[in-house]
């Protein structure tokens, strides 16, 4: 592969500041789940926001909402959340609702996730291919990955028509670029090079001619 530069991740969470918050948010509900013994806090926190949160635009504008009051939202959770979840992730929710985090929820879920991930040996790897891969090229890119980069790709895959041929992989902040339409991109860019070396080579023979 190809044309190794670096870019900024694709996020959900374009704010660092933000991103940090959820992180520390995640990680603290791991723990006290731990601390707990609650095995299912993972999977209670993922039903909420895939079965809920997901399905009802008009709640998670709520919780995230800076002009409903505080109150407004506590009395909302114990009303109409608290019969149908834990006591536990009841008290989670209050704490970001308290803290004026309500918009984090979504992002604490997959931060979490990319947390189980990491911990299973696995990180995420997006790839983008001008067709849908086959399931023989999957396999073998697949495997290429995991022997090269020492951990269990999960493939994301994006399909770009744009690319001609070839293929993009972000891991983590670094892309490399194998596509076809780079290729091109760079081929162009040293025939420019050329012509300039050759123009300039051109002004030095007129500027110096033999002899002089």
């Amino acid at each position: 592969m190809t044309d190794r530069i670096k870019t900024r991740p694709d996020h959900v969470l374009e704010d660092p500041g933000a991103l940090a918050i959820a992180s520390l948010y995640a990680r603290s509900y791991l723990e006290a789940a731990r601390a707990n013994g609650i095995d299912d806090a993972r999977e209670e926190l993922a039903s909420f926001v895939d079965d809920v949160l997901d399905r009802s635009p008009e709640l998670q504008a709520a919780l995230a909402s800076e002009t409903i009051g505080r109150d407004h939202k506590l009395a909302f959770l114990d009303r109409a959340i608290a019969p149908h979840c834990s006591e536990f992730f009841l008290n989670f929710l209050k704490v970001l609702v308290r803290h004026g985090r309500g918009d984090l929820i979504s992002e604490i879920r997959q931060i979490m996730v990319r947390i189980g991930e990491d911990a299973a040996g696995q990180q995420r790897v997006e790839v983008r291919s001008p067709r849908p891969l086959t399931d023989a090229s999957r396999s073998k890119l697949y495997e290429h990955l995991k022997e090269t980069l020492g951990f269990d790709p999960i493939l994301r895959e994006t399909v770009d028509p744009a690319l001609l041929g070839g293929l993009v992989i972000q891991v983590g902040d670094t892309v490399y670029d194998s596509s076809l339409r780079s290729r091109l991109r760079q081929l162009n860019g040293r025939l420019v090079e050329r012509a300039l070396h050759e123009i300039q080579s051109g002004r030095d023979r007129f500027s110096h001619p033999e002899g002089d």
